[in-house]
């Protein structure tokens, strides 16, 4: 089994919420549960079930996240050369149309943030980028049609 790519700063943000939700968020739904629960009747107690709620869906998070931190490996790209894009490059494009530039960098796909110019590995967009080198003209597949795009750097 193939282990999901991942940059150090996203394991490391995936731990940390693990181990938030663990340490204090959890701890903190229990003891509201044992508040709540202390009030009596608890059919009609909203405080115990929106409690009960919150720690089913802590309880699920963190059985999410760990599984998938199991199934991932960390990658350094500061390793290896960017003469070309791959997982952890970041990559200047330039619409050949407009003169546009966007950025992005490749990255693990529960990293991915389009919208903060950090785009999945396995994304469509980056399949097509996936071994080019600067200067490399590409004629990309959107949802708005197809766009032409020079790749002016890769870091």
């Amino acid at each position: 089994m193939q282990k999901e790519p991942i940059t150090k700063e996203g394991y490391d943000k995936l731990v940390a919420e693990v181990q938030e939700l663990q340490k204090v968020q959890r701890p903190q739904t229990v003891t509201e549960i044992d508040i709540a629960r202390s009030h009596g009747d608890l059919k009609e107690n909203a405080e115990y079930h929106a409690a009960k709620e919150r720690l089913a869906f802590i309880e699920a998070r963190i059985h999410e996240l760990s599984t998938y931190l199991a199934k991932t490996q960390v990658v350094d790209p500061s390793k290896y050369e960017h003469d070309k894009v791959r997982f952890g490059s970041t990559v200047t494009l330039e619409d050949i149309d407009s003169g546009e530039e966007i950025t992005y960098k490749i990255v693990g796909s529960y990293e991915s943030s389009p919208e903060n110019g950090m785009i999945s590995y396995n994304s469509p967009l980056t399949k097509q980028l996936l071994g080019k080198e600067e200067g490399d003209e590409v004629e990309m597949r959107l949802p708005g049609g197809i766009k032409k795009y020079e790749i002016i750097e890769i870091n």
